[in-house]
């Protein structure tokens, strides 16, 4: 009994603050849940940068596109449901990673209304919900959880301590010791195959590219070290690039891949005066990015 006793009181201490918590029944209760716009008044300058990130239209595509809505329309998918009125949480498995805190804080009723947005073309209604700071400073800030524990409730997290955070819900900055690590993106950017779903998909495997083919050949880097920068000293939290810029997007790749093109022309003798005119193109490709190129 006494190791039973010390055994439930283990589980009661690591599980997550989400559970027993009220779940969000709407979209514009889910994106109230998570609102980040207050950080802006002590984080303009990141704030700004986060403005124009895809982070924060994670579930739109490029140039305002909603790339999720094959999922709410009728046989489009194996996901897709009959009415968009009768979607769940599994009918979006993006929400995994381009809206995770909907996995644990939302109710099915939120993806119903997000389906029925899709299908209407609301991008206002689809717009209000982002991957801002809480979901990276709190939700996905803990990997290790049972050693580290779950995420505290009115806890932030980041590469450094800060005792006395002036918000009145989060008051303290707790170090986060994967925040700085590119594991931290690998949760979202992925080994590929999500075989966990009912029907399982093929997805980001940014991650596990890194991992399997630039660490083994030497690389040493983070992501946050090409993807986050620091200027002054703070991190650009806009994680270029940042693909509806154009020129932004076209600077990084000029960076990061170099093609050697070498070619040869002549002219090839068919038959006694009928010459033909040829050139043979050789083409190498070599990229500096710590993955392949492009991959998301």
């Amino acid at each position: 009994m006494k190791y039973l006793c010390i055994a439930l009181l283990m589980v009661l201490l690591i599980l997550p603050v989400t559970v027993g918590a009220e779940k969000a029944k709407t979209i514009d209760e889910l994106a109230k849940m998570y609102d980040s716009s207050r950080c802006k008044d002590c984080h303009a300058e990141i704030y700004a940068q986060w403005e124009k990130s895809h982070h924060a239209r994670s579930l739109m595509g490029v140039a305002g596109g909603l790339m999720m809505a094959p999922l709410a329309m009728k046989g489009a998918t194996a996901f897709s449901p009959d009415d968009p009125k009768n979607a769940t949480m599994k009918t979006f498995p993006c929400f995994k990673c381009h809206l995770p805190q909907a996995i644990t804080s939302a109710e099915d009723s939120v993806a119903a209304e997000y389906a029925q947005a899709l299908v209407a073309g609301d991008k206002a209604k689809v717009a209000k919900l982002n991957i801002g700071c809480i979901v990276c400073h709190n939700d996905k800030a803990i990997i290790h959880k049972l050693t580290d524990g779950f995420p505290e409730k009115g806890v932030l997290y980041s590469t450094k301590e800060v005792a006395a955070h002036p918000d009145s819900v989060y008051k303290t900055v707790k170090k986060s010791a994967t925040m700085d690590h590119a594991v931290a993106c690998g949760q979202c950017h992925g080994l590929g195959p999500n075989f966990e779903f009912d029907n399982p998909v093929q997805c980001a495997n940014l991650y596990g590219n890194y991992e399997h083919n630039y660490i083994p050949k030497g690389g040493t880097a983070q992501c946050q070290e090409c993807h986050m920068q620091k200027v002054n000293g703070v991190s650009d939290h806009l994680i270029a690039p940042n693909f509806d810029d154009k020129e932004l997007t076209g600077k990084m790749l000029k960076d990061s891949i170099m093609l050697d093109v070498q070619t040869l022309a002549l002219e090839y003798l068919r038959k006694a005066k009928d010459y033909r005119p040829m050139v043979y193109v050789n083409t190498k490709i070599h990229t500096r990015a710590g993955h392949r190129t492009p991959d998301g």
